[in-house]
């Protein structure tokens, strides 16, 4: 008789016959290593900088602006000129968001589809007389 008694038989067969036996095991040890092959790896980047003394001036410590100093805050309000602008590059950006999938109806449905992207793009079109008329493109 072995240690587990009657239970052996249980658990051998479990081992040998179901897919998730012996196997899964074998993925389980796989994935401890490859978890603690991370740590390894991550645990001194994380530890290097703060026995370095991490950024040590104040330079050092304000966000990157791409070489210029801070000159207004991030909260800042814009002049309400930049934003009928604004609105209308989001409306054209959905446009193309419609075109590439138009494209894939138009090759199924054909002249209904040219049909409806025309009425579409006449919209859009009248919206940029609109804001040519009231002086959108003129920047001061």
């Amino acid at each position: 008789m072995t240690i587990l008694g009657r239970n052996s038989r249980k658990i051998e067969a479990f081992i040998s016959d179901t897919p998730g036996g012996i196997a899964s095991m074998g993925a389980l040890a796989n994935l401890i290593l490859a978890m603690a092959v991370g740590a390894a790896l991550l645990l001194p980047m994380l530890w290097w900088p703060m026995q370095l003394g991490g950024a040590s001036g104040q330079s050092q410590q304000v966000p990157f602006l791409g070489g210029g100093s801070q000159s207004a805050h991030a909260w800042q309000r814009f002049h309400i000129r930049y934003y009928p602008m604004t609105l209308l590059f989001i409306a054209f950006e959905m446009e193309m968001m419609f075109m590439y999938p138009w494209a894939v109806v138009y090759v199924e449905t054909g002249i209904k589809a040219l049909a409806e992207m025309g009425m579409f793009l006449s919209i859009l079109g009248v919206g940029i007389v609109y804001a040519w008329r009231e002086g959108v493109f003129r920047w001061q």
